[in-house]
């Protein structure tokens, strides 16, 4: 048995450096606001979902954002879990009409996907950020 430490390569050491000053809640709620993580000025998206490849204001690289499906099934999971027991509730205490029903709880669905969909994206980006997932840990 040796008393020994266990040798480490350079890379951990800064790994864990990075990942250690970033705060991870700031950097979610910077991405729900669709901000850079980093400096929380910038804007995250170009467009509806399209991230910037950096920010304007810092210069921070974003391009190693892999959000991929994480968004959709988050937001599928918020609006089911929202409106499946709300759709029930209404049915049971007004017994409004198929039609008439069907219709709200469509473009409430809608609606509510809409919203949710590029703050989740830009909350994912945050937490990839702030946890030096991917390429952002190297950076």
């Amino acid at each position: 048995m040796s008393s020994l430490p266990e040798r480490r390569e350079p890379f951990d050491d800064a790994q864990e450096l990075v990942t250690q000053e970033r705060d991870t809640k700031r950097s979610m709620l910077r991405g729900w606001r669709r901000k850079c993580p980093n400096c929380g000025s910038g804007p995250l998206m170009k467009s509806y979902l399209k991230v910037n490849d950096t920010c304007s204001v810092c210069r921070e690289d974003l391009s190693h954002h892999r959000a991929d499906d994480g968004p959709a099934y988050l937001t599928i999971l918020f609006v089911g879990h929202l409106m499946a027991p709300l759709l029930h509730l209404v049915f049971v205490t007004w017994r409004p009409e198929p039609l008439t029903l069907f219709t709200i709880f469509a473009v409430g669905c809608v609606g509510l996907s809409l919203y949710l969909l590029p703050r989740l994206k830009g909350a994912i980006v945050g937490y990839q950020w702030a946890r030096g997932m991917g390429g952002f840990g190297t950076a």
